[in-house]
């Protein structure tokens, strides 16, 4: 990563919009901001803690080791949001791996003055339990759907998901452009299975391809796919 000086954006910034504007030199004076190359690791999982990250731009993946050699995709982190946070209170290592997947920026502070953010800062730690609390109903959801959900309402559940995050281009294709493999990643599935459950569900004429984007063609026969299986 590359260290870069940033004219701040306090609206868009996880931290400094949610703290006291009093607290803001002090954000100023410790965030460290970073750009970052597509597929550039930002830290590893079993690296040790230094700190909380924040995406100012780009889109970042957060995955874990799933097995010998696959990984499972748990969240996309974009503009404005938090990664890293899971540290919290842990056993000092980090639980997960981030990776960039678009060119982008990211912030960085250190643990303790974090920590010291959020004993000064009682709106921001409000926020940041709500926003743990919606993380871990996300992680909960993809546990069962692992254990109980075949994988063409996985594949269905995580484009819908994607869609909701990213939003639609002009052209109706889902607003983010992923590698099967990150899709595969992120349903929780291998490569060769979700390749042949995305070329089943645009024969149905659920979806539509060009390239490497997906445009959701039948929106309520793909939510009842994961309807049916939840």
């Amino acid at each position: 990563m590359k260290k870069i000086t940033l004219i701040e954006d306090i609206e868009t910034c996880f931290l400094c919009k949610n703290c006291l504007k009093e607290w803001l030199p002090a954000i100023l004076a410790h965030k460290k901001n970073y750009k970052v190359k597509r597929s550039e690791v930002i830290f590893n999982e079993g690296d040790p803690v230094k700190g909380v990250f924040f995406v100012n731009s780009g889109v970042v993946k957060v995955h874990k080791r799933w097995g010998a050699e696959k990984e499972l995709i748990l969240r996309f982190a974009s503009s404005g949001m938090i990664f890293g946070h899971r540290a919290l209170g842990g056993d000092g290592i980090y639980s997960i791996s981030a990776t960039a997947i678009q060119e982008g920026i990211v912030s960085y502070v250190d643990m303790d003055f974090f920590e010291t953010t959020l004993r000064v800062n009682a709106d921001f730690a409000y926020k940041l339990l709500m926003f743990l609390a919606y993380d871990l109903r996300v992680s909960e959801r993809k546990t069962r759907n692992l254990a109980h959900m075949p994988v063409k309402g996985r594949v269905a559940e995580a484009l819908i998901n994607l869609k909701d995050q990213f939003g639609l281009t002009a052209e109706g294709f889902i607003n983010i452009e992923l590698s099967r493999q990150d899709l595969a990643s992120f349903a929780g599935a291998t490569y060769e299975t979700v390749f042949r459950v995305i070329s089943e569900l645009t024969q149905d004429d659920l979806l539509e391809l060009s390239g490497k984007s997906i445009k959701i063609a039948n929106y309520d026969k793909l939510l009842k796919l994961t309807e049916e299986a939840a």
